[in-house]
């Protein structure tokens, strides 16, 4: 899996534009000149940039009839050969791309940030890059300014440096296969993500050994949440231990084996049987690729992790969390109708 390592990347250039709805008429201003930025402020804003950036997982620009086609890499493009000279103009012509896109009632206005970086090491070579970042949601600070005898306390609005809205940094690297792109880390709802990722860039997941582990994570927890949910002869508390595991399989291996993931997780027949009708089904309806034995991706185990739920849920009286060996847990029902659970177990803490 390639590493993408930003400790010591440098900001070479800098444009800042305001892009509005298009559906609401607001407007999109352009920027003649690159923004002036202070050097106390450099390492703020490089925080704000990249932070929120996955680096683990890698996209590239793709387009159904032909790579040339999609506007955002052909701009990427011709930018990384001369940006001297281009820069001021390509990164208009970028904002224009955003603002025709920008036709959902619930996209939001915003600066929107062109950047040409440099000295990001890629592997083991090194190499420069665009950044598209856009600021939408402008947020309210306190400001407590000392004098003589005391303090004014007032307030302004501006961006939290905890994270950018929506962003993107196009590495130059692979060029003719899309380059490799990484997207901001902010979890945004369906219609803004198809605004940005899908409808803006153009952008699509690159089938590497991150991709293929969260993929397979995920088809196995739709299994579980949703197929399984249908099937009533499966209690709630043997799906959480299908669901860990799953996990568990992946944590104690570093090459996946589809055959040898169905013989150890899926105990019985009829559920091989289920899950591989389901596994078929699946990768037809998401278009996902998938191959039945790949290396896998230890950061994308630890993020679908989180999503797999362990939580047994009794009335409104009980919460068990399920983290262990289900052979641990009883289930019945007593003479007067009421259900329960049986629990060993060997120490409290």
């Amino acid at each position: 899996m390639i590493t993408v390592d930003f400790t010591d990347l440098e900001l070479e250039k800098l444009i800042t534009h305001h892009v509005g709805n298009k559906l609401r008429d607001e407007k999109i201003s352009f920027s003649s000149n690159v923004s002036i930025l202070d050097e106390s402020t450099r390492s703020f804003l490089l925080k704000y940039f990249i932070l929120p950036l996955k680096s683990n997982e890698l996209f590239s620009f793709f387009h159904s009839v032909e790579l040339s086609m999609n506007d955002v890499y052909l701009l990427s493009k011709q930018l990384f050969k001369d940006p001297d000279s281009l820069f001021i103009d390509y990164s208009q012509n970028i904002a224009k791309l955003l603002y025709e896109q920008s036709m959902h009632p619930k996209i939001k206005e915003g600066e929107l940030n062109i950047a040409y970086f440099s000295n990001i090491c890629l592997g083991d070579k090194v190499t420069n890059a665009i950044g598209i970042f856009k600021s939408e949601n402008n947020v309210p600070y306190l400001k407590m300014n000392a004098k003589k005898d005391g303090y004014i306390i007032s307030h302004d609005y501006g961006y939290a440096i905890k994270g950018i809205d929506k962003g993107c940094i196009i590495l130059n690297t692979d060029s003719e296969m899309g380059f490799y792109v990484l997207i901001s880390d902010n979890e945004n709802k369906a219609i803004e993500t198809q605004y940005w990722k899908d409808d803006f860039l153009k952008i699509q997941s690159i089938n590497d050994e991150y991709y293929k582990t969260k993929e397979f994570l995920n088809l196995t927890k739709d299994f579980v949440s949703k197929r399984l949910l249908v099937d009533s002869n499966i209690s709630k508390a043997d799906k959480i231990d299908l669901l860990n595991r799953s996990v568990e399989y992946f944590k104690k291996r570093e090459v996946f084996n589809k055959s040898e993931f169905e013989e150890e997780v899926f105990k019985n027949d009829d559920l091989r049987s289920s899950f591989k009708i389901f596994d078929k089904a699946y990768r037809e309806e998401n278009k996902v690729d998938i191959s039945d034995s790949f290396n896998i991706s230890s950061q994308a185990v630890k993020k679908q992790a989180r999503a797999f739920k362990n939580v047994l849920k009794l009335d409104k009286n009980f919460d068990i969390y399920i983290h262990g060996s289900r052979d641990l847990m009883e289930q019945g029902v007593d003479e007067n109708g009421r259900k329960y659970y049986k629990i060993y177990y060997q120490e409290e803490s």
